[in-house]
């Protein structure tokens, strides 16, 4: 069950990845639609939300039905570990100065340029070819991010609701934003908020792949550790100072490189 440091935890975890998957996925709905026409775009999303709705229902119910607790806790645990250090590894390379930084403006125009550059292809009711499929590809492959995070998160925090409501708040602020300024969010700190996302995920995959280890037990049952859910700090706490020296480092050395070799005499 969902405890109250794990409760936190799971709703600030989903509503950050969240809303940098909503983000990006809101860029690509608006490139097309100011280039493509809205009513392509629009359907595009509309039938992404569909198809992620029926990826939820089956994902969701596999992963509940078919699984004991101690080895949902070890797989989806070992997933949101390698997910997380995904985005951890990037998210370092990035505060390093080794990978460029995400910008929502330029992944805009770029976006804009491809969308004016391709040949205007119409379906059936007028709806634009390109315009759609963008706009579907978009939202469903960031979709799914979310999905897999709200359903992991939430299976093995047993509270999905809890999980879905983060998510939603999200979608919510992020759409609201975008309409009302009506341009891409690049004011969003949103690689600041992929450090954070990236902490948070590889924390409560670590959590939750070690208890799921209890299922090589005689028992089968999910092991403890020691405090319970205040342990999830402790494992932030590592997680995070790993980060920073790892940072550090990769800055050292990118500035040693970087300086211009000395010429002998």
């Amino acid at each position: 069950m969902t405890g109250g440091a794990s409760g936190v935890g799971l709703v600030v975890s989903t509503f950050l990845a969240s809303a940098v998957e909503f983000v990006e996925a809101f860029t690509i709905v608006l490139a097309m639609g100011l280039t493509r026409g809205w009513r392509s775009a629009l359907w595009g999303v509309a039938a992404a939300v569909v198809a992620l709705a029926a990826a939820t229902a089956v994902f969701g119910y596999a992963l509940a039905r078919w699984l004991p607790e101690s080895a949902l806790q070890l797989g989806i645990g070992t997933l949101l570990l390698i997910f997380g250090l995904q985005w951890l590894r990037k998210a370092i390379l990035r505060a390093a100065g080794l990978k460029a930084l995400h910008d929502e403006e330029a992944t805009f125009r770029e976006e804009q340029e491809a969308a004016r550059a391709a040949a205007g292809t119409r379906y059936l009711g007028g709806i634009d070819g390109f315009g759609f499929a963008v706009s579907f590809k978009g939202v469903f492959l960031e979709g799914l991010e979310v999905v897999f995070i709200v359903i992991t998160f939430g299976l093995n925090a047993g509270s999905v609701g809890l999980a879905a409501a983060g998510a939603i708040a999200a979608a919510v602020l992020v759409v609201v934003a975008g309409v009302l300024v009506h341009r891409p969010l690049a004011q969003v700190p949103e690689n600041a908020i992929k450090f954070a996302v990236g902490l948070l995920l590889t924390t409560f995959g670590t959590f939750w792949a070690t208890e799921g280890l209890g299922v090589f037990a005689a028992d089968a049952k999910p092991l403890e550790w020691p405090g319970g859910d205040v342990a999830l700090l402790v494992v932030l706490a590592a997680w995070t100072a790993f980060a920073a020296i790892a940072v550090r480092l990769l800055r050292r050395t990118a500035a040693l490189r970087a300086r211009p070799a000395e010429v002998a005499p």
